[in-house]
């Protein structure tokens, strides 16, 4: 059986968000600890944060911002869920975020059937979100999408089907989306274990191994570059 990574680059590009925005539109985006612009401005909240992604995406004549898997990143710290006294600190980002504006439709980027949905609430959580699972080659894995405006989610059911590039969402504000500026979470997961419209999507340092393994980078499925 082939390997998931080689089964990915093998497909045609595919996309996550609106399929009349070209990828020479897009332009990637660094939220690490070493974004110089980013620690000078420090966005504190959602609104700040909103502005600082519409003034680099104004400033580089593009309409969507993309860029995190295994990124370090300090916005989580603001989050128990992320850092508190009983877990180890998670604050690297194990899936690809695309930023632009709210109500941006959501696409399937495969065919794939709705595996779970929940809304996530909570200060940094993924809000609503959608998991599909697919197969391909004879090889069952899944995709996550978070951030996602509550009607995404309104009217759902497992075992929904969704055709390559039908909409399945759409992307939500910062008062349903776990309090962050307009954007998708898009992740691929090999195993997803017993989870359920939920799976870790920044891990710590010590677990870094086995998600780079088992949530392989988006961009072998979407080619952006």
């Amino acid at each position: 059986m082939k390997p998931l990574a080689s089964i990915l680059k093998a497909l045609p590009p595919a996309k996550v968000i609106d399929s009349s925005i070209n990828f020479d539109q897009y332009v990637p985006l660094d939220l690490s600890i070493t974004n110089q612009e980013l620690v000078n401005s420090k966005p504190e909240n959602a609104a700040e944060f909103e502005q600082f992604i519409s003034v680099y995406l104004e400033r580089n004549n593009a309409n969507v911002a993309y860029g995190g898997y295994i990124e370090g990143r300090t916005l989580y710290q603001r989050s128990t869920i992320f850092k508190n006294d009983s877990i180890p600190e998670r604050n690297i980002h194990i899936g690809l975020d695309l930023w632009t504006k709210a109500e941006t439709a959501v696409l399937a980027p495969l065919d794939g059937k709705v595996h779970s949905f929940k809304n996530n609430v909570g200060l940094g959580d993924y809000g609503p979100t959608i998991i599909l699972e697919h197969e391909i080659e004879n090889e069952i894995f899944y995709t996550l999408y978070g951030h996602l405006s509550l009607e995404s989610i309104e009217n759902l059911s497992v075992g929904t089907f969704f055709s390559k590039g039908e909409k399945i969402g759409a992307l939500g504000n910062s008062t349903v989306n776990g309090d962050y500026a307009p954007h998708v979470h898009f992740q691929i997961i090999k195993n997803i274990e017993s989870y359920s419209g939920d799976y870790p999507g920044v891990c710590n340092t010590n677990d870094l191994n086995f998600y780079i393994e088992n949530c392989p980078d988006p961009n072998l499925l979407l080619k952006i570059t």
